[in-house]
């Protein structure tokens, strides 16, 4: 029997497995989703069955890096309190060294990387198990630098990898540590989409409108703000956390150097987390007892 991508979409969105594991299970049974919810239970893989639809937006970013080549990654879980636990830092230690021992292009792909004899699905559904959390890997990226690479790690909830062409190992560290105070967009005025300048020239056009100067006028304000807009959310244009009267792009510069590129994860960024009322929450737990 031909197993339907539907069919491991739904056994997926059941179980919080993954789509290799959600496919072997379907074909097993062939293609019942609830026979293979119950498999897939006794087995360990959906302790994660009723967990799976909340909401995990706390964790860890790790970063794994051999020589030229590094990675990082992003791994949550739903509260704080297990983002600390050791298992858990040791999972998602585990995860970004897989990510970057692999040539798994997507979560999908790296969750079927064996580990200890074990997928790192597999590992993620008993950590589920033992723990009593939703987890998840949510993303990650590889970056190979043909230059100087920095890393920066502030505390486990935000991570950078910058990689360089010229300056040295210092430089690069410097520059990922002010990306992750500073949160720049994009490197240079060049690489900003032109639909994010279009909106914010608009915005910034309305308000100058207000002011009932002359549309000459009005035209000189709106350039002068989008310069300072690019200034403040490109990596080159803004203030260098260590010396704020000197630009990252002049720091550059001084040192024959440019970024190639980099990558900024923060926990949690982009997921819309659930506000709940402790005493309603409790009160709706016991009301499902």
């Amino acid at each position: 029997m031909q197993i339907t991508a539907a069919q491991v979409k739904e056994l997926r969105e059941r179980t919080g497995a993954g789509m290799m594991e959600c496919k072997k299970a379907l074909a097993e049974v062939g293609g019942d989703i609830e026979a293979a919810v119950e498999t897939m239970r006794k087995s360990g893989q959906a302790k994660a069955d009723k967990k799976a639809g909340r909401i995990a937006a706390e964790g860890r970013v790790e970063i794994a890096i051999e020589g030229p080549r590094a990675v990082i990654i992003e791994v949550n879980s739903e509260t704080d309190f297990v983002a600390k636990d050791a298992n858990f830092q040791q999972f998602a230690v585990e995860c970004a060294q897989a990510a970057l021992a692999s040539d798994a292009t997507d979560v999908d792909g790296l969750m079927t990387v064996p580990v200890e004899g074990q997928s790192l699905e597999e590992r993620r559904a008993a950590l589920v198990a033992r723990i009593g959390e939703n987890i998840r890997v949510r993303r990650f990226e590889r970056v190979h630098a043909a230059g100087p690479l920095g890393a920066y790690l502030h505390g486990t909830r935000i991570g950078v990898l910058a990689s360089l062409e010229g300056g040295d190992a210092e430089l690069a560290k410097d520059v990922a540590m002010h990306i992750a105070a500073s949160r720049p967009i994009c490197v240079d005025a060049d690489e900003v989409p032109a639909e994010t300048v279009e909106k914010e020239r608009g915005i910034f056009r309305a308000q100058a409108q207000e002011s009932g100067k002359p549309p000459e006028i009005i035209e000189k304000m709106i350039e002068g703000r989008i310069r300072k807009f690019l200034g403040e959310v490109t990596l080159v244009g803004q203030p260098f956390v260590k010396n704020p009267d000197q630009t990252v792009g002049q720091l550059l510069q001084a040192n024959g150097a440019r970024v190639a590129g980099f990558v900024r994860y923060e926990v949690g960024e982009g997921i819309e987390k659930k506000s709940e009322n402790f005493a309603e929450e409790v009160m709706a737990q016991a009301r499902g007892a």
